[in-house]
């Protein structure tokens, strides 16, 4: 409500002026604690006694609106703030930085550089902004407090100082490198350790490697995000591995042991007579290792059965002969079944 009926937003408005007039009464009765004790226990009454309160001798100038702003809405530097000023050290910018590794480097870790740009401290003046063995000075419009006071009303009223931005200094003799800001524009490079398990979307971070801070403030943070490129025999999920591996008919009919890859080389893994298309086979730890803990991931592989698209003539001679075969125990089993079925509802 202060902020809707202040008088800079609200020119030449009784009503408004009236309004932010209750607002900063309330502000005073509830922020002390023996007016609050006493309208808690008897309303208007109890506040009117002491000589304050609504509609009762309360001078609004003597309000310190820095406090009250600033400790609701942490900006009091616009109603003033005792002649504060604000400190020249800023805190410098971060950056991002977006590195894409192998799926393998992924998995196992790896050490990257990333090189970018960023805000260095200017060695000719050391952060200050100033020609050598000059300082800042006092800031004349405002006379080194920061803030300009002016009469609004019935409050007195203070702001940013636009001549120093609120530092109470300004800068007579800048820095030719750095033109006063204390930091120029350098090329950095960066060691990137990335660990083992690590996944797409990662955001590794690197407090202080940032843009450098002004007038002494600290360092911005440096935030690499990693990026995996896909493989192209295996996919992840979480911590485990997956891939397909194709067998011959004869293979999963018969059975068979086969080679099969893995990150780390060849494995062997047993196919049993009759394994059918889509089985899948675990492969214990072969997986990825969890990122900062213990332990790694399982590898699934998923066979599927290979049909060949051109035979032999010798080929199909067998498969027919094969199918010729089949299809007399087909019919046996099925006029087996067709009898125990029979027998049932008999």
């Amino acid at each position: 409500m202060a902020l809707a009926h202040h008088p800079d937003r609200n020119p030449g408005n009784p009503s408004s002026e009236e309004k932010f007039k209750e607002c900063s009464e309330a502000y005073a009765i509830l922020s002390d604690p023996q007016k609050r004790a006493n309208y808690d226990r008897f309303g208007h009454a109890g506040i009117n006694g002491m000589g304050g309160g609504f509609g009762g001798g309360f001078d609004a100038g003597t309000i310190d609106f820095a406090e009250i702003f600033g400790d609701l809405f942490g900006f009091g530097d616009v109603f003033g703030g005792g002649g504060r000023h604000r400190s020249r050290a800023q805190r410098g910018g971060d950056l991002r930085e977006d590195l894409t590794i192998e799926f393998v480097d992924a998995v196992f870790g790896c050490e990257r550089e990333v090189t970018f740009r960023r805000r260095e401290m200017c060695d000719d003046c050391r952060g200050k902004g100033t020609t050598a063995g000059k300082a800042p000075v006092q800031c004349r419009q405002c006379a080194g407090r920061g803030q300009i006071r002016f009469q609004n009303g019935f409050l007195t009223m203070a702001r940013t100082c636009p001549a120093c931005q609120g530092m109470g200094t300004v800068i007579q003799d800048p820095c030719k490198r750095c033109k006063g800001e204390g930091v120029v524009n350098q090329q950095h490079a960066l060691k990137v350790e990335i660990p083992g398990g690590v996944e797409e979307g990662t955001r590794m971070l690197f407090s202080g490697a940032g843009d450098a801070g002004l007038h002494g403030g600290p360092s911005g943070d440096v935030y690499v995000v990693l990026h995996v490129k896909e493989h192209a025999i295996f996919e992840r999920e979480g911590k485990d591995l997956f891939c397909a591996v194709p067998i011959s008919f004869a293979q999963a009919s018969l059975g068979a042991e086969i080679k099969i890859p893995t990150l780390e080389g060849e494995a062997t893994i047993k196919i049993a007579e009759g394994t059918q298309t889509g089985t899948s086979f675990r492969l214990r730890h072969k997986g990825v290792p969890v990122l900062n803990g213990g332990g790694r991931g399982d590898l699934y592989v998923e066979v599927k059965v290979h049909t060949p698209t051109k035979l032999t003539k010798r080929q199909r001679e067998v498969l027919q002969e094969l199918e010729l075969i089949s299809g007399v125990e087909n019919k046996i089993e099925k006029r087996s079944l067709f009898s125990k079925v029979k027998d049932m509802f008999a």
